[in-house]
């Protein structure tokens, strides 16, 4: 559901994407209540932000990995190609590296995870409508390290898709194919091509070698 508000055109206009109704009402009560910010639209999913952008054309949307339907990187795409001058800051609850290179690489100039202060998330949204890159300071150093080191064994995490990701946190959970099958609505040579796939990216053998990995590059 969009929220519309008349705003000052030298207010810093965003927009809010994310499907719990609580956090965009939590980040719209903050966020408005910040001389420099003002919030002109909330929407519950990816495709809600795409249809947004286009006629709003907001300075900033705050953007979300996981939300139904489309991932928030598919939306950020999708954001860039229609309202290239709306800059996109992602507010995810991954802490890994690899989410905030996948929204990077999809188009975001900020990434600020779940656990960071009011103070961190006015600064990322001031430095992206600057178009600025800004990365939260929880994660900053490892992924400034993984992005220059072009050698780093990791950075094969580069090439999985979304999907694959989304699979590697059901594998990291205990969940077996046939179980992961069920909760993705495929089948289960779906999901094996899928763990194929994954394992032929991050060079690894069996399926022992995969899970050892993943608990190494996906620490909780």
């Amino acid at each position: 559901m969009l929220q519309h508000n008349t705003t000052s055109p030298k207010k810093i206009r965003i927009l809010i994407t994310d499907d719990h109704t609580l956090l965009r009402e939590a980040w719209k009560v903050i966020l408005d209540s910040h001389p420099d910010f003002t919030v002109i639209a909330e929407c519950g999913s990816g495709e809600e932000a795409i249809e947004a952008a286009k006629t709003l054309r907001p300075d900033v949307v705050l953007m979300d990995y996981n939300l139904p339907g489309i991932t928030g990187a598919e939306a950020t795409q999708q954001i860039r190609k229609y309202s290239p001058g709306s800059r996109i800051v992602s507010i995810s609850q991954h802490t890994q590296p690899v989410y905030a290179r996948k929204m990077l690489q999809a188009g975001a100039l900020g990434y600020v995870t779940k656990n960071s202060s009011k103070d961190e998330m006015y600064t990322a949204i001031r430095e992206v409508h600057g178009n600025k890159r800004y990365i939260c300071t929880d994660i900053r150093n490892i992924l400034s390290g993984q992005f220059v080191d072009e050698d780093d064994p990791s950075a094969s995490i580069n090439s999985l898709s979304a999907r694959e990701l989304e699979i590697i946190g059901y594998i990291k959970r205990g969940h077996t194919s046939k179980e992961i099958a069920g909760m993705l609505c495929v089948s289960s040579k779906t999901v094996e091509v899928h763990r194929y796939n994954i394992m032929k990216k991050l060079n690894v053998r069996n399926a022992a070698l995969l899970v050892n990995f993943i608990n190494r590059e996906y620490p909780q």
